[in-house]
């Protein structure tokens, strides 16, 4: 398999944190790498976890982000220190325990395929979401319709930070020039994308106790009509 990197923005996750970590390294891929990208918001162990699991595995590469604005700036940071590190694929995953380890393998086979981009999909068939309150997957499910409607996408879930990209992808993109710095990044990227070759995959999402302020629905209802004046920023050439 050719060199793929996880990248996981992580805080505050040391409950979960070694056990992630350690499912993810036991798949049966020797070229799968896992760049935690960590920054001062973390104020647990979360940090000294992974510094002892990268002592343990040679590939898992923990990452500080000092000039973080958020968890959006970790993902786009990561990619950026993948990129650079060599990376052919690039898988985007939680570190908290939301997404399934043993879920990677289907991002896997379908890079492998030769989609460009892979999503991951909590509401088509085969995916799922557990322990999440209700109004959450309102919120999901519903702007997911929405964004459709607005966007001209067609997928089953706009909102999922379970991802993949070929390389060529994300070099090919401004990764700067992206609006959200929140929950809207993923139906950004998902638009940005739409033209390409992509496909979307079961996952099953196991919520977690955070919760969405109302600030943050309404900043993203903002963005949403501001997506299709950006594509051109995005694009730095053609993927």
């Amino acid at each position: 398999m050719e060199k793929t990197v996880i990248v996981m923005p992580v805080a505050n996750e040391e409950d979960t944190m070694e056990g992630v970590l350690t499912e993810i390294m036991e798949l049966p891929y020797d070229n799968l790498y896992v760049y935690p990208v960590i920054d001062s918001f973390s104020k647990d162990r979360t940090e000294e976890i992974i510094k002892k699991m990268e002592k343990k595995y040679d590939r898992i590469k923990l990452i500080f982000h000092k000039e973080s604005k958020g968890v959006i700036t970790c993902y786009l940071y990561g990619f950026k220190m993948a990129l650079a590190d060599g990376a052919v694929r690039i898988i985007e995953m939680d570190g908290g325990g939301s997404h399934r380890p043993k879920d990677i393998p289907l991002f896997i086979e379908n890079l492998d395929k030769g989609y460009d981009c892979v999503w991951g999909s909590r509401f088509m068939k085969g995916g799922d979401i557990e322990n999440h309150p209700f109004y959450r997957r309102i919120l999901s499910s519903g702007g997911t319709l929405l964004s459709n409607v607005v966007l001209g996408t067609r997928l089953k879930d706009m909102t999922s930070g379970f991802e993949a990209f070929q390389r060529r992808i994300l070099e090919s993109m401004d990764l700067d020039a992206f609006l959200s710095r929140g929950h809207m990044y993923q139906t950004e990227m998902r638009f940005y994308c739409r033209k390409l070759k992509t496909i979307e995959v079961p996952i099953t999402y196991v919520g977690s106790k955070s919760s969405i302020k109302l600030k943050s629905v309404t900043e993203a209802l903002s963005l949403l009509f501001k997506l299709k004046k950006n594509e051109s920023r995005v694009w730095k050439r053609e993927p």
